[in-house]
């Protein structure tokens, strides 16, 4: 590594370590083929580009190793390494060291990839009974370490953090998530989707996340997948990879690269376990539909958006905008139309096949990114009543209620989030009750897009739920005629029902932030009982205190 020779003031001004001479460096080995601009803080010649408001990327050369993030499934580890972006010269090297009889032993090395700036490590026959430290290396001095647990087969509790939607309109870190989720030490950690909301620059964004969250899945291990904001979209119909043409999407497809996305599932996903069937969709892209066995309890991971419809062109508008429906009188069947996919054939046929399985299984539960109902009724304000999204997996009811089945037979919980509203819902297919439960977890920050549950004629709906101090719970149709019996939500407070412009910019005071509903869920399996409780966390409530309050109308103990 060469000094800063005549310009070391400069770079000691900017506490970017030693850098190279513009001849040391050369020409950026790849060039990215986004015509877009994707990711261009973090591509070809990344070190020209001026200060940003994310992260700084020009850090000493003894941090470029990000962080690692890992999974155990099956007996194979797989652990990915996040690193800065490299100067054409360095190394691309990254070698993963795990520690027997207290020396460290070198396992594996692997080439990072320059579009996104990471590698994932496979590693079969892993001893999961015992625990291992690890660390990742590159160059002489970067490194990351951490812990990879065994498999808890003999807790009775096994316990599950779950987040999602990491607003970018709060770019500090986030200590609070960090001090709770460490102190109640979850087995396992889950980011349900929207890690990043910076569109086109995931890897920027994603470095962010990892600063905010890695003192969280440094010691654990942690899922993560990636949703609409993730691969720069407002919203997301995947419609099998297909191209679309439409910036918000609702013609279904990618707009960005393929090539990007990708990058964004590598990087989010290279570390969750083998694909249920790899078999890419169109455009070459990925997928990760897949399952995770840990301490008993059998996670499935879906895809709610990859191989969904899109809605334009698909039923007869009535709003707006294709995907919204603001017509209280309109009749549901008619967005139903036939030879709509909510999670595909392949999806299904997965579902089926894993909730038949119970070799080791103790408990079931389903992750994904989004619900499968209509659960909020104003989007992002007071006058912004909404009576049916198509985003949320409410539409199509067919495939919803296909989805919902199978959940049900598997006797699986299903745990999401997007929504920004923190809810907990039994669903129903031909009755109300006969179908799961699901909690779908608040926002990490909620001060962009709040929603809220708030019926028209703000009355509780048919068996509501007995002592709660909640006015809106009970039996109630969605707009899509979904049946969904509401057990808890978690509102913004009433006097925000307008989230005001000073609310989006950078603070950290807690007292700013009350009454968003942001927060995060905690799921407790107890495998004696086949009980699951559902907890809700305030952002700033502090568990550590034996004051600390959860959400009104939380905890709650279901058996499924």
């Amino acid at each position: 590594m060469m000094s800063c020779k005549p310009i070391s003031l400069l770079c000691a001004a900017l506490s970017i370590g030693p850098i190279f001479s513009q001849d040391e460096l050369g020409e950026p080995p790849v060039k990215a083929p986004f015509e877009k601009k994707e990711d261009s803080l973090c591509v070809n010649d990344w070190w020209n580009r001026p200060a940003n408001p994310i992260i700084d990327l020009k850090v000493p050369r003894d941090q470029v190793v990000s962080f690692g993030i890992y999974t155990v499934s099956n007996k194979t580890l797989k652990l990915t390494a996040q690193l800065y972006p490299l100067y054409p010269k360095e190394s691309r090297e990254v070698r993963l060291e795990i520690e027997k009889d207290g020396k460290w032993t070198e396992v594996a090395q692997q080439k990072v990839n320059d579009l996104g700036w990471s590698t994932t490590f496979r590693i079969e026959n892993w001893n999961d009974a015992a625990d291992a430290k690890y660390r990742l290396l590159h160059g002489e001095k970067a490194s990351f370490e951490g812990l990879i647990r065994k498999n808890p087969n003999s807790k009775d509790d096994i316990a599950l953090a779950a987040l999602s939607c990491n607003s970018n309109q709060d770019r500090g870190l986030r200590p609070e998530y960090v001090r709770n989720i460490n102190h109640q030490d979850p087995d396992l950690v889950f980011f349900a989707g929207d890690q990043s909301y910076d569109h086109k620059e995931h890897t920027a964004a994603w470095l962010k996340f990892g600063l905010a969250f890695r003192e969280v899945f440094r010691n654990r291990p942690c899922i993560t997948i990636p949703d609409d904001h993730d691969i720069g979209q407002g919203n997301l119909w995947g419609e099998n990879g297909k191209i679309a043409k439409v910036e918000a999407g609702n013609d279904g497809g990618y707009f960005f690269h393929h090539q990007y996305v990708r990058m964004v599932e590598r990087q989010q996903c290279g570390h969750l376990p083998d694909p249920y069937d790899p078999t890419p969709v169109e455009q070459g892209i990925g997928v990760y539909y897949t399952n995770l066995l840990l301490g008993g309890i059998d996670f499935a991971i879906l895809e709610d958006r990859k191989f969904k419809t899109g809605p334009l062109g698909r039923h007869p508008m009535k709003g707006p905008r294709p995907d919204h429906i603001l017509d209280p009188k309109y009749d549901p069947k008619v967005i139903d139309t036939p030879g709509l996919q909510l999670l595909g054939d392949r999806q299904e046929k997965f579902l089926a096949a894993w909730g038949n399985k119970r070799d080791g299984v103790k408990m079931k539960a389903v992750l994904s990114q989004t619900g499968f109902c209509g659960g909020a009724h104003l989007h992002g304000g007071v006058n912004n009543r909404l009576h049916a999204d198509l985003d949320s997996n409410g539409w199509p009811q067919t495939g919803r209620n296909k989805a919902l089945e199978l959940i049900t037979k598997a006797k699986a919980v299903h745990i999401a989030g997007d929504q920004h509203l923190a809810t907990v819902v039994r669903h129903g297919v031909k009755e109300f009750g006969d179908g799961p439960w699901a909690f779908v977890v608040p926002a990490v920050v909620n001060n962009y897009y709040g929603r809220w549950w708030w019926p028209e004629d703000e009355k509780p709906g048919a068996n509501p739920v007995a002592g709660s101090k909640l006015p809106w719970t009970g039996d109630y149709l969605d707009g899509f005629h979904n049946k969904i019996s509401m057990i808890a939500y978690a509102n913004p407070e009433a006097k925000r029902k307008n989230i005001t412009a000073w609310e989006r910019k950078e603070k950290t005071n807690s007292a700013d932030f009350a009454g968003r509903g942001d927060g995060y869920g905690l799921i407790r399996f107890r495998k004696s009982t086949n009980e699951v409780t559902f907890e809700c966390w305030p952002r700033f409530a502090d568990v550590t205190k034996p004051n600390a309050k959860q959400y009104s109308g939380w905890p709650i103990t279901v058996k499924p």
